[in-house]
């Protein structure tokens, strides 16, 4: 209990001093987040903050992260998630410091992806599964990177999924997975400090793409323990999937550059419509606390069904999505005709 609590404070420590470091950094390079059509915030602010957490998990996986394997995981996970994270962070760092072209960024999300779900592959996962796990892999650390527009919602999502995932790995006798999953969320509660609206400093691709690949990684190595587990760590993540995921199928289905920079996801219309960002913040908080944590642990507790369950989940986070950008484009459609969906 003492080793657990002492690593827990020293997660959110290490954070805490490394983001202040890093916003005195940020602030000398110039690595400022300027206001302007597309973003959803009305002050230069400095970017690069979640380099924090990434750092903390490091030295976490680092000096703690060895024994996952003494509960059915072999050295191979542990390093190769340190290495994947190595390789996103360090992709994010270098974009958050000068433009980083998509391909070279898109391979490092690769590569480290590949290395991770090959470290899985060695403790006896088919070797068919390898493509799936890329594709979530990439997808999940792009669909984090895409909904960390508003001040704090990331990180309280980062903090709500990483709680989650602890609980889900400790019922599952993975003390060790829920320390690092609980070592994430305590961390990131270090940088939400700084990043609770109004922000101080944002959490960068550093760390968003850093975040989507531990939440991806996590939520993998319950799969690994059960299956079934992987039902209930994806209704933790649904109000996130389902935003990212409707608002691209959107632009792709209107022939715009889904790739570019927008705000046309359901977050950032409500911050336009609410004027506030911590309103928004509590909306997704209480889906998550009022639905995803109730459904997750109703899918965890009834695993028999935990797949019509989170079908329930994700079917009733996209019909409120739906319904609230349908609501939101009739009234700004009234105000300025030319605006689309």
């Amino acid at each position: 209990m003492f080793t657990t609590m002492g690593w827990l404070l020293a997660s959110f420590s290490i954070t805490l001093v490394i983001v202040r470091v890093a916003i005195g950094y940020a602030h000398r390079r110039g690595m400022l987040d300027q206001p302007g059509q597309r973003r959803s915030h009305y002050r230069a602010t400095p970017r690069g903050g979640g380099i924090g957490i990434v750092l903390a998990m490091l030295v976490y996986l680092l000096g703690v992260g060895w024994r996952l394997s003494g509960k059915g995981w072999w050295h191979p996970v542990p390093g190769g998630l340190w290495v994947a994270l190595v390789l996103v962070a360090l992709a994010g760092w270098w974009d958050d410091h000068r433009s980083l072209p998509v391909l070279p960024r898109l391979g490092a999300q690769v590569l480290g992806t590949g290395l991770f779900a090959l470290s899985l592959l060695a403790t006896g996962t088919r070797w068919w599964w390898l493509p799936l796990l890329l594709g979530g892999g990439v997808w999940s650390i792009n669909l984090h990177n895409f909904m960390d527009g508003i001040d704090g919602l990331l990180a309280q999502q980062g903090i709500f999924v990483g709680v989650g995932v602890a609980l889900l790995a400790w019922a599952a006798a993975q003390p060790e997975l829920a320390l690092v999953a609980a070592c994430m969320a305590v961390s990131t509660l270090g940088f939400w400090c700084f990043n609770r609206p109004p922000a101080r400093v944002f959490m960068g691709d550093v760390g968003s793409g850093s975040m989507g690949l531990l939440i991806f990684a996590f939520s993998a190595m319950l799969w690994q323990v059960d299956p079934e587990l992987l039902w209930p760590a994806l209704i933790l993540s649904s109000a996130f999937v389902v935003d990212a995921s409707l608002t691209l199928l959107t632009r792709m289905w209107y022939r715009r550059r889904w790739y570019a920079a927008h705000r046309e996801h359901l977050y950032q219309w409500l911050a336009r419509r609410s004027g506030t960002h911590a309103r928004v913040d509590a909306a997704y908080l209480g889906w998550n606390l009022l639905v995803a944590a109730p459904l997750a642990w109703l899918a965890w507790s009834h695993l028999h069904a935990a797949l019509a369950i989170t079908m329930v989940a994700y079917l009733g986070a996209a019909t409120i999505w739906l319904y609230l950008k349908r609501r939101l484009l009739r009234r700004s459609l009234s105000k300025a005709p030319h605006v689309t969906a």
